[in-house]
C-alpha cells in the first residue's frame, strides 16, 4: 500500500503543494508524503513540473508508480531523506491531459453505446488521443458520428465529478468497465468518474469540471489493426 497521499485524485486543479521527502534512492528517484504529481499509468501520461527546497529547483522529469509507491525523478541530485519541498506543476501540460482524458471518456462512451464495442487499449498525447475499439464494422462515417456527438455535449455545462463507491457497489453499474477483458483492481473501494447524464467509469486519472472545458475535438485517421480491432486517433481543437 502507498505511504504517498495521492492528492491528484482528491483536486484535480491542485496546481501546488508542500511535500516531506519520505525516501529517496539512487540520488534522484524521490517519494513524497503527499503529491500533485500523476504517475504514468491508465493510458495518461505522467505530470512534469518542479520541486524547490530553499530557493534550489529540482525539475521532475518523471512520474511512476513502483511497488505502490509514486516516484519522482528529479534531474540532479541534492535532495534528502526529510526535506521539505514546494511542488509546482506543469499546469499547461496537466490541464491538455485532464481536457483529453474527459473527451475520451465521452467519445468513448457514445461509441460504445451506440455499436456496443468495447475499449481494447487507449493512450493520452500531447498532440493526439488513441483509442482501439473491438468493432465489428469499420467505417470512418461511424466514427465521425460519434465524432459530432461528443461535440454536441462539449458545447453543453455538464459536471464531471468523481466520488468512492465500494467494490460491489460501483460493479452493479451497466458499462462502468468500458475495457475489454479489464476488471478493476482487487481492492474494496474503487474511485468512479461521473460524467452526468452521460456516462460511468471506474477510473484513477485527472478530469476537468464540466464538458465545456475540452473544447471541441476532429477525428484525424482510422486503422484496421485486426479482425476486429479498429484504432482511431484524434485531438483537441
Amino acid at each position: 500500500m502507498t505511504t504517498s497521499r495521492a492528492l491528484y485524485l482528491e483536486d484535480n486543479f491542485l496546481r501546488e503543494c508542500d511535500a516531506t521527502v519520505i525516501s529517496i534512492k539512487d540520488g534522484k528517484y524521490v517519494v513524497l508524503d503527499q503529491t500533485i504529481f500523476y504517475p504514468n499509468g491508465g493510458g495518461q501520461p505522467y505530470d512534469t513540473g518542479k520541486l524547490l527546497k530553499n530557493g534550489e529547483t529540482f525539475n521532475v522529469i518523471y512520474v511512476g508508480k513502483f511497488s505502490g509507491e509514486i516516484s519522482h525523478e528529479v534531474d540532479r541530485p541534492g535532495l534528502t531523506f526529510g526535506d521539505r519541498v514546494h511542488c509546482i506543476l506543469d499546469w499547461e501540460r496537466r490541464y491538455l491531459f485532464m481536457r483529453s482524458h474527459t473527451a475520451a471518456h465521452v467519445f468513448a462512451s457514445q461509441l460504445c453505446l451506440g455499436t456496443g464495442a468495447l475499449v481494447t487499449g487507449n493512450q493520452l498525447e500531447v498532440d493526439k488521443i488513441r483509442f482501439d475499439f473491438s468493432l465489428e464494422k469499420f467505417d470512418r462515417e461511424i466514427l465521425e458520428e460519434y465524432i459530432e456527438k461528443a461535440n454536441e455535449l462539449f458545447k453543453q455545462d455538464i459536471p464531471v465529478k468523481s466520488y468512492i463507491l465500494s467494490r460491489g457497489e460501483a460493479l452493479n453499474i451497466p458499462g462502468i468497465i468500458k475495457m475489454a477483458e479489464a476488471f478493476p483492481p482487487d481492492i474494496p473501494n474503487l474511485r468512479v468518474v461521473e460524467i452526468v447524464g452521460v456516462d460511468r467509469q471506474a477510473d484513477g486519472g485527472t478530469h476537468v469540471k464540466s464538458l465545456k472545458e475540452v473544447g471541441q475535438i476532429v477525428l484525424l485517421k482510422a486503422e484496421n489493426k485486426g479482425k476486429q480491432n479498429r484504432r482511431v486517433y484524434f485531438k483537441l481543437v
